[in-house]
């Protein structure tokens, strides 16, 4: 199967984050297998749905790891030009949800795997895919937690989100959390007998306001943008009617954090003034919702070298959007971006790659492969 027919049966998968993931991981182990690799499904504790982990070559043996996920975003927006699960080629472009982000590094990856498979590997290639990377990287920690029994530790790890294929070295921290807060209803005309839950969200709020301009102003790190973490409210939702006094009120909370802050910590004082209302008879709710470390890779690391000579450019210092690079790096072991396809089109309709993107991409993993072969 060449990369494209391999995109058309990934695509086909609808493997939206938060359900179950046994088909995809089920057609992608049977097909690795078929080429000698040596496969595991490494299941979560959900209980249906599960990582992959595959290696090529001797796996008692330091090399490399490519990295992705293998589910996808919701893709129900109506402005679709086409069955969003359905591969759509039109001139180079191929249209599918999940094309950039990022099912078109997984065929790439795939692709290249009979060419892998024939060459004398002294150092292995293993294949890492995860679930539910969308809504949380809630999958990979348990992928990364079996590593030290799946194979020797990796000299690196290339995360395959779109990233134009060129090499990137770094991306922010993210923390996000859902607060809630429970009051007391009754009519509007007796805000004495009640708890407003709005108006004590309010004071969560401005806490986020406040926190988010501070900021601003450091500390700070050049290769970002913006320069400096950031703290923003995303979600808000409460009330029934303006004539009931809202019983309850919920916001959605996250922060972004440049290397060396801890992006949970950003979202401490929020947390501190939401839990400071139960001394007014509120109950309170906070409920972590996602959390990834930064990434950050020194620009003359082994790793770093190896992409700019696999793709023939000095990698980038920094990308805005967040990967489970930072997870891996946090674990021990270098970590890079380099994937095909551009973070634009992703998570909105009419989402694709290019092929000469799938092309370049299957070329580095080959080249990286007679880098392994002895």
């Amino acid at each position: 199967m060449d990369v494209c027919d391999i995109l058309d049966r990934l695509v086909a998968f609808p493997s939206v984050a938060g359900r179950p993931n046994n088909d995809i991981a089920g057609w992608i182990e049977t097909y690795l297998r078929e080429y000698g690799a040596k496969v595991r499904l490494v299941p979560g504790p959900e209980g249906d749905r599960s990582n992959l982990f595959a290696t090529i070559g001797p796996a008692d043996v330091s090399g490399y790891v490519l990295s992705g996920h293998m589910d996808v975003v919701p893709a129900a927006e109506p402005q679709w030009s086409s069955t969003p699960f359905a591969l759509r080629k039109e001139g180079e472009r191929l249209y599918g949800r999940g094309t950039t982000d990022m099912k078109g590094f997984l065929s790439a990856v795939l692709a290249a795997v009979p060419v892998l498979s024939h060459l004398r590997l002294a150092r292995p290639i293993h294949v890492a895919f995860s679930y539910d990377e969308e809504i949380g990287c809630r999958g990979v920690p348990y992928l990364i937690a079996r590593l030290p029994e799946l194979c020797a530790k990796p000299l690196g790890v290339i995360v395959g989100e779109p990233s134009g294929m060129r090499a990137v070295r770094g991306h922010k921290g993210k923390a996000a959390a859902r607060v809630t807060i429970h009051g007391r209803s009754g009519h509007s005309s007796r805000p004495d007998l009640g708890l407003n839950a709005i108006h004590a969200m309010s004071d969560v709020l401005s806490a986020a306001v406040r926190e988010a301009e501070r900021l601003r102003h450091g500390p700070s790190d050049a290769s970002f943008e913006p320069a400096y973490s950031s703290l923003q409210a995303g979600v808000i939702v409460g009330g029934q009617s303006v004539n009931i006094i809202p019983d309850s009120c919920t916001i959605e909370l996250e922060a972004r954090a440049i290397p060396d802050i801890d992006p949970a910590g950003l979202l401490a004082p929020v947390k501190a003034q939401a839990e400071a209302l139960a001394a007014r008879g509120y109950v309170v709710e906070w409920t972590p919702l996602s959390a990834y470390p930064a990434l950050s890779l020194p620009q003359d690391s082994a790793l770093s070298v190896l992409l700019g000579e696999l793709t023939g450019a000095a990698p980038l210092a920094a990308v805005s959007y967040g990967t489970e690079a930072g997870l891996y790096q946090a674990a021990g072991l270098d970590a890079i971006i380099c994937g095909p396809g551009d973070i634009g089109r992703a998570h909105k309709p009419d989402e694709y790659v290019l092929e000469s993107e799938l092309a370049a991409c299957r070329q580095m993993i080959e080249a990286l492969g007679a880098r392994c072969a002895t």
